[in-house]
This record gives C-alpha cells, structure tokens and sequence, in this order.
C-alpha cells in the first residue's frame, strides 16, 4: 500500500494526548478530515507532525501516529486477561444488525465487507453455497455482489465457540475473529479453510435472537414481539457490504496477486 509509512500506530481519538491540529493539512470533505495531505496532528511542546486524525463520514474514527516520531513505552500496568472463546458465545456478544431506526448496521456493512475479502481469497473468486437460515437471508445478496455463480461452488459454514463444527464438513468455516487479539477461531486439529468475522456479527448468526412460540402469562419475556404497536422498521433492501472495507481488505491478502482474484485489483468493482 502506497499510503503513509510502515508500521504506524493505530489508536482511538479519545486516547491521543497532548497534539494540536495543523489546519493547513485538514484537507477532506464536508464532514471532516480524510488524512490525505499527511499527518495533520503535532506535538504540542515541539511543534513537530506526529500522527494523522481520520474522522470523515463513512470512516473509521482513528489517529495514526508516525513510527519514526513516536516511543513506545510500557503502562506498567498489568495486562487484562482477553476473553476467553466461550465469553464470546454469549448472548450479549450479539451485534443485531439493524438499528433502532431502520437502517442497516455500520458495524455490519463494514465486517461483511472484510468478511467477503477472505471469502473470495480462500474460494479463489469461485461459486459458494451458503449454509440455510440467517447466513443466507443476511449475507446471501452480498455473496452474490462479489463471486460468480456456476458449478464447482465451495460449500460455506459457521463454525466457532459454542457450536463446533457442522458435519459433513463445509470447504470454508464462516468463525469468530477475537476481538482482542484479531486472531480468527480454529477448530482443533482440523486444517479447514477459514473466514475471519467480527465476533458481533458472528455471535448474531449463530445465535439469533428468536421470538417465543409459547404463550405467556404476566409481564411480556424480553424478545416477544406485541401485537398491538407497530413492529419494529425493517430496511429498505438488503444488507450491502462496504466497498472500502471490501478493498482495503482484500488488497492486503497475498492472494490478490493471482490472476483469478486481478479482477478486483485492476478496478471492476463488483
């Protein structure tokens, strides 16, 4: 990638310190800065362009701060325990993904992207059958944006904490990416192809919220839908991914330099 130098520090607006804008390198749009004019944030006591604010629409919130202007230095703190997989099985874990107002879900949009980059890596840009249920009526439009149709089509299933692996087999495992330390869910001593997904999303697919057939007495249990008020909005078309995320993606894998996968490099975009 030919933006910015390597090894930079990627880290959340709110935990950047002392650093002052350079307005003159705040070039964007209308709804903020888009870091293409170079770091735009300086240290406070030297003056001197440390890091780069990205905060226009549709992009990650985020400061990069320059290797070559910044030392890494240790809390001395101890470290957290990350959650272990079984944590991620949880409910609460579960991102839906349609807000309150009837939209799709950025969270969803921009995992499903990643996601689809993997997809069409380790499939080598050839047909899928997706699994029944919530992977196919989420995620089966944008399949279909991004890998053909046709015989010779890969079998795709969901696998990860909680609920193993399905049998017979699929050729490509849909698993949790952890969210602490990135590192995608593998089932034990199985050498199965795998697609990273945002642990939310995930944990939506394999445990979607359902509404209870049986009757109840009292006071209406959390997840039964009411009768008498409008249901909730559904969006207006199906969930579609996001093309950056799918691009930024797909371009880091080492697959794109084959020449089944050039398509998506050399501009066709789906």
């Amino acid at each position: 990638m030919s933006f910015g130098a390597r090894n930079r520090i990627v880290i959340a607006p709110g935990d950047s310190r002392s650093m002052t804008l350079l307005l003159e390198k705040c070039d964007g749009h209308c709804w903020g800065v888009d870091g293409r004019a170079g770091p735009n944030l300086a240290c406070e006591g030297c003056g001197r362009a440390v890091a780069t604010r990205i905060d226009d629409c549709g992009r990650w919130q985020t400061v990069w701060l320059e290797p070559d202007a910044v030392l890494r230095r240790p809390s001395a703190l101890p470290p957290a325990p990350p959650p272990d997989w079984d944590d991620l099985a949880r409910a609460e874990h579960r991102v839906p993904p349609v807000d309150p107002n009837g939209t799709w879900n950025r969270r969803w949009e921009t995992a499903v992207g990643a996601a689809l980059a993997h997809l069409v890596a380790v499939t080598e840009d050839r047909p899928v059958v997706l699994p029944s249920g919530p992977v196919t009526e989420l995620l089966g439009h944008a399949v279909g944006r991004y890998l053909p149709t046709g015989p010779d089509a890969r079998t795709v299933g969901l696998a990860g904490p909680g609920i193993g692996t399905p049998r017979p087999r699929p050729d490509v495992l849909l698993v949790p990416r952890h969210p602490v330390t990135g590192t995608p869910w593998r089932p034990p001593a199985d050498a199965a192809d795998v697609v990273p997904l945002d642990n939310g999303v995930w944990a939506f697919l394999a445990h979607p919220d359902e509404t209870s057939p049986l009757p109840a007495s009292g006071l209406l249990p959390d997840g039964v839908l009411r009768d008498d008020h409008p249901l909730p909005p559904r969006p207006w078309g199906p969930l579609t991914p996001d093309d950056y995320a799918f691009e930024y993606t797909l371009v880091r894998l080492p697959a794109i330099r084959t020449p089944r996968l050039r398509r998506y490099h050399d501009g066709r975009r789906p």
